[in-house]
């Protein structure tokens, strides 16, 4: 196993198996056909043949399309089949910044194919000549890839904060970051991918941050999302990412580029451009050029 295996692991979909998912005309994901059929039994709200899935076209504004979704998801929700609702608004458009053409519960994103953004910060020290990382392990009770090691701070971004203010909202509650120091992340960039999974497609994008901490500095949860922390040294999470898949899937894409920005990946290496590569490659404008069969 190594990096390039984390990448791929973070690639893998078939698109031959999923619908068009269209809002206004305009595609802006995927659908499984078996999740279409069920959408189907809402007519208020999508519209659906053996070629597509479509918001119906009765819907022609943002509130509309994002009211009768919501009625519809909802009913799913409560019936168990789209998974716990979660109350936070995920924008569908072309880009986080708009235009959108609605919104939709972050329970959905995923059935629907529908690009979703989060923040993710590499909390990092420097003690004298060694580079460690902070690592959290995600708590056993979590909904989703329970007990499985993650960044310092993640999260999902909704529509309505800004990067820079979720990262510091995330950073206090997920590891007790004081606002002040949590500001001074910095952005480094962004990180994509498109992986299927058992709820759907996820063609997602985070972006990335550096947080360098106090050596007297230990995180605390405060949220219950976060079981514990550790700090590695960068040699001992470079390993588990390569030779594990101890990390949440998305969480290896995050420090393997950690490890390129910061020189630990040989440009020598024959897998160099590669990985480079291979951090963004869902950010193809052509998804089903990019799908993975």
């Amino acid at each position: 196993m190594g990096y390039l295996d984390r990448i791929a692991e973070c690639n893998a979909h078939d698109l031959d198996g999923f619908l068009p998912f269209r809002v206004g005309g305009v595609q802006h994901g995927w659908v499984r056909p078996g999740f279409a059929r069920r959408l189907a039994d809402f007519p208020e709200a999508f519209e659906v043949d053996d070629a597509c899935v479509r918001t119906a076209p009765a819907l022609a504004g943002f509130e509309e399309r994002t009211e009768a979704a919501a009625s519809a998801l909802r009913a799913l929700s409560d019936s168990g089949e789209l998974g716990r609702w979660r109350d936070e608004a995920y924008p569908v458009g072309d880009s986080l910044f708009g235009p959108h053409s609605m919104l939709m519960d972050r329970s959905a994103i995923p059935f629907f194919g529908v690009r979703a953004y989060g923040v993710h910060v590499n909390g990092y020290v420097r003690d004298g000549g060694r580079l460690l990382m902070w690592i959290g392990r995600r708590a056993a009770d979590k909904a989703t890839y329970p007990d499985m090691l993650d960044n310092f701070v993640a999260g999902g971004q909704p529509a309505g904060i800004g990067l820079m203010e979720n990262v510091i909202k995330e950073a206090g509650e997920e590891a007790g970051v004081p606002k002040a120091l949590a500001a001074a992340a910095r952005a480094v960039g962004a990180v994509s991918y498109c992986q299927e999974t058992e709820e759907g497609l996820k063609p997602d994008t985070i972006y990335c941050y550096d947080l360098e901490l106090p050596v007297s500095f230990v995180p605390g949860n405060r949220d219950g999302e976060i079981a514990e922390f550790h700090l590695w040294p960068v040699e001992r999470v470079m390993e588990t990412v390569a030779e594990t898949r101890a990390f949440k899937f998305n969480c290896n894409l995050v420090c393997i580029d950690f490890f390129v920005r910061h020189g630990l990946i040989d440009p020598e290496s024959g897998d160099y451009l590669d990985i480079v590569h291979g951090l963004r490659r869902g950010n193809s404008g052509n998804a089903r050029a990019a799908a993975v069969r």
